[in-house]
């Protein structure tokens, strides 16, 4: 985990979206003590992270399920 984020409390790990390497993947987590607007937690391999809330996160899983992504994902590769 990010240096940065040991220090902000205690979050729990949900996923590591990768995995496959020991090179920093993304990652996301919840604190329960952040505010609302701030409980999910998406860090990158780079050090930086988001912070989003449920609501917001919920709508984005909703668009990756409806294939609202599909475009740009598919486009990258």
């Amino acid at each position: 985990m990010n240096e940065s984020l040991a220090a902000t409390g205690d979050m729990r790990h949900v996923t590591t979206f990768c995995g496959n390497c020991d090179c920093g993947c993304p990652e996301l987590f919840v604190d329960d003590e952040a505010p609302p607007e701030r409980r999910v937690v998406l860090t990158d391999d780079f050090g930086q992270l988001v912070q989003m809330s449920v609501a917001q996160l919920k709508v984005l899983v909703a668009d990756v399920k409806s294939g609202a992504l599909d475009e740009v994902v598919t486009a990258v590769v």
